[in-house]
């Protein structure tokens, strides 16, 4: 049993009213894995000329420079984050369903590039899987006393922050769900004459819910702001970028100061790795690197014991988030 809740976007799955556990080498799982746009290639689009013999690698490879080449452009122009929607809510048990974390219908953009949609609410069950991390021994390293420093401000206004709480993080994660089996010749060591391979690919999610250990009042484990990065040091001191990342978050600062730390967000904002993406603070070695953070819960526990669960409540913070807003509402926010 793994701390994976994967929900894939099957016609004869209802995502919204179940949560299978499953382990880390689901078909699913596998598929997504294999993506090539982990690996970040460079853009080569295939060739064709009359005559040339063609196999599956030819048309997997058209596939993937234009999935690509969009992959980079969306990253590029909006970042990783949430497009529309996935608001997270906690819905208390009742006498017609169990406690669960919901999840609901939205869009999203990962850390590749590559666009993730919930068509439906989804959920996770609350108790199933503090039973599996208790077990696994994981909540007490993700028990802290005055949980509500590692929560937005806005998600603290007009709540009780607990005194103790495990605290946990919901990442949403692309998924490759293999659809359409049809018949074709068989791979490998094998010589069979009714042979079938899978012949779509939807692109469909996972949800995780991740207990968020080691966290400290200077490493709160949440998404860099859009445009943080770090000069080198022979080119900036710290204090240069302290001031830079405060014109970046003060309209009210000077004009030229924010020209400059604009330019510099966008002279230093290009990134591509050939081997590995690399992990932003949110991102746990458990959690894939692509996958995008959306949520932080507080689940209080008793003060003298933190395996046992204080009450039923369990707060949401869906605002340390990056949001990705559209044109429309920047246009509409800023007056035009």
């Amino acid at each position: 049993m793994s701390n994976r809740f994967p929900f894939h976007a099957a016609e004869n799955h209802d995502p919204a009213r179940s949560d299978p556990l499953t382990s880390s080498t689901n078909t699913a799982t596998t598929f997504s894995t294999a993506d090539p746009l982990t690996r970040q290639p460079l853009g080569e689009r295939p060739v064709y000329a009359t005559g040339m013999l063609l196999d599956a690698q030819d048309f997997l490879d058209e596939q993937t420079y234009h999935r690509g080449q969009l992959a980079r452009a969306l990253g590029a122009v909006a970042g990783s984050g949430t497009l529309a929607g996935l608001r997270v809510q906690h819905r208390p048990e009742t006498a017609t369903g169990p406690e669960e974390i919901q999840v609901n219908a939205g869009l999203a953009l990962d850390r590749l590039g590559r666009l993730i949609e919930l068509p439906r609410p989804a959920c996770l069950r609350v108790q199933r899987w503090w039973d599996a991390e208790a077990a696994r021994s994981n909540l007490q390293q993700a028990d802290y006393t005055t949980p509500g420093r590692f929560i937005s401000a806005r998600a603290q206004a007009g709540v009780e922050l607990p005194a103790r709480a495990v605290v946990a993080d919901v990442f949403l994660r692309f998924a490759a769900c293999p659809r359409g089996l049809t018949p074709a010749f068989a791979s490998g060591p094998f010589d069979a004459l009714n042979a079938v391979g899978v012949s779509r690919l939807r692109d469909a999610y996972e949800l995780h819910l991740v207990p968020r250990r080691n966290l400290t009042d200077t490493g709160l484990g949440l998404p860099l702001r859009a445009g943080a990065f770090t000069l080198p040091v022979d080119q900036e001191t710290a204090e240069e970028a302290l001031a830079r990342e405060a014109a970046m978050d003060n309209p009210a600062a000077d004009a030229a100061a924010r020209r400059a730390a604009l330019q510099h967000a966008v002279l230093n904002g290009y990134h591509r790795t050939a081997d590995e993406l690399p992990r932003g603070p949110e991102h746990t070695p458990t959690v894939d690197a692509s996958a995008v953070f959306i949520a932080r819960v507080l689940i209080p526990v008793e003060p003298a014991d933190p395996a046992v669960r204080r009450g039923s409540a369990v707060l949401v913070d869906n605002h340390s988030r990056r949001f990705l807003p559209g044109l429309g509402v920047l246009a509409r926010w800023t007056g035009l």
